[in-house]
């Protein structure tokens, strides 16, 4: 399959064209019209520092059904202890900071460059990318993660925890509120057994870029988000 330079307007390609590895196109820029396009055809910018900017349509696709969200017992008894105050878009640029930042077992380095910090505080001023924080009882930020949202698609992107069970705790609340505002599916884009004890599985693109394509024509719920009241 080719790799397609992208042109300078916010066009790609049909994501069934994308390689075995999954990597589709290549060039164009972060703007925050591309990106929500780029979401909106279930395509995603994933790059390190010193590369081109590359967009990515894998085959198969990890997804998360959030009807089908598993919680194991010691997680429940965490949660119901309550040790985090958790979030929605208060503290979206540190929240992408520490995903950039904090070092994670078996990487080297980071693909969250300067330059996508910057395209994606863009999109959370436009009410697009949303971020779920964890904060500990001295009020320090330790843990959260951030996505993308599009009609009733939620595209997760990134987690990062400075505590045990914060990032974790975290995504099983914005898991229950998606639910609850009626978003059915989050795009958890590549396989990881992480995301896999939640209940997450590969389905193929086919069935991705279907769902996907349904769920972005939904009524969009712009941010800020904050959780419904108990």
């Amino acid at each position: 399959m080719p790799i397609y330079q992208l042109p300078r307007d916010p066009r790609f390609p049909d994501p069934r064209r994308a390689d075995a590895s999954g990597l589709l196109a290549v060039g164009g820029d972060l703007s925050a019209e591309r990106l929500l396009t780029a979401y909106q055809m279930g395509i995603f910018p994933w790059f390190g520092p010193g590369q081109p900017i590359l967009w990515w349509s894998p085959d198969p696709r990890m997804i998360l059904d959030v009807a089908d969200l598993r919680v194991n017992r010691s997680l429940r008894k965490r949660i119901r202890q309550e040790p985090f105050r958790v979030t929605l878009d208060t503290a979206f640029h540190d929240v992408i900071v520490a995903c950039a930042s904090v070092p994670r077992p078996g990487q080297d380095g980071t693909w969250i460059t300067d330059g996508m910090v910057a395209a994606y505080d863009q999109l959370h001023a436009l009410g697009f990318a949303h971020s779920v924080e964890a904060w500990d009882a001295e009020g320090t930020l330790v843990g959260g993660l951030y996505g993308v949202a599009s009609g009733r698609m939620f595209f997760g992107e990134s987690m990062f925890a400075k505590a045990p069970d914060a990032s974790k705790i975290a995504f099983v609340r914005l898991v229950q509120q998606l639910d609850a505002w009626g978003f059915p599916m989050i795009d958890c884009q590549m396989y990881t057994d992480h995301l896999a004890r939640f209940g997450a599985h590969e389905i193929s693109r086919a069935e991705f870029l279907s769902r996907c394509a349904h769920l972005v024509g939904q009524q969009h719920r712009p941010g800020p988000w904050r959780f419904d009241s108990p």
